[in-house]
This record gives C-alpha cells, structure tokens and sequence, in this order.
C-alpha cells in the first residue's frame, strides 16, 4: 500500500469542479487507493486561505470538507508544532533563490521527515527538491 502527501493543489482540485484537476484528483483517489493520504495542518490552512474569499457557500463547503479530511480515517492530518514551522523556516531560509512559499517548505521537510516521496500536487517546486509531483505528468 502506498503513503502519499497531499499539497493544498490536490485538496483544491477535489473541491472545485471547475478545476482543471478536478477530475484526475478524482479518478487518483478512485484508481490508486493509496493506504493513507498525509497532509499538514498548514496545508489546510493554505487550502481554506484559498476558498476564504468565493462566497458564504465556498467557504462553508470548504470549512466542511476540513471537518471531513481531519475525521478521514485514510487521511494523517499532521498538527502545527513551533518545530515543524522552524524546520519550514531552516529550508526557506536555505532556498533564497526559489519561490517555495513557507507552507511547501514545511511539506517538504514533512516529507522528509516520513520518507515520503509522492506528493499530490503539479507544483515544480517539489520536483525541484527531488520529490515526485504526480500531477505533473
């Protein structure tokens, strides 16, 4: 069974139908069936950022799916800790000349930290630390 991480890109591609993703988000999750799917609270939080401003529906259907991931038994939600935003920290300060915002930086070392190597994403910047960016392909 695989172990996979899920960067906020796949959580928005599954919500919005008018994602381009949204259907290949969908059949992933139908077709892989991965063991468990990790993510971080920081994650989530960029997620919500996101939706923050569509609407009262958006944001309550988003608000909704959160309550869903978190009681999702596939799904490791990983907490916020000073240790992980200082880990984040270490690797956006060592990568001036990337565009990694702090949250990616926190994923990566997550990452790391659990030998996960696929993320479920199309964000270059994972490929350029030597992760697997599935929806790149």
């Amino acid at each position: 069974m695989s172990v996979v991480f899920a960067d906020t890109f796949f959580w928005i591609a599954l919500t919005s139908v008018q994602d381009q993703a949204h259907e290949r988000a969908k059949t992933y999750v139908r077709i892989a069936k991965p063991s468990t799917i990790v993510t971080t609270e920081e994650v989530l939080t960029e997620y919500l950022n996101y939706f923050a401003g569509w609407g009262s529906k958006l944001r309550e259907n988003a608000s909704l799916n959160v309550q869903s991931i978190l009681k999702n038994p596939t799904v490791s939600v990983i907490g916020q800790t000073s240790a992980s935003f200082q880990d984040g920290l270490a690797l956006y300060r060592a990568r001036p000349d990337k565009g990694y915002s702090l949250t990616d930086c926190i994923s990566m070392e997550t990452l790391r930290s659990r030998g996960i190597t696929e993320v479920l994403t199309n964000d270059t910047h994972f490929a350029q630390e030597g992760f697997r960016a599935t929806f790149r392909h």
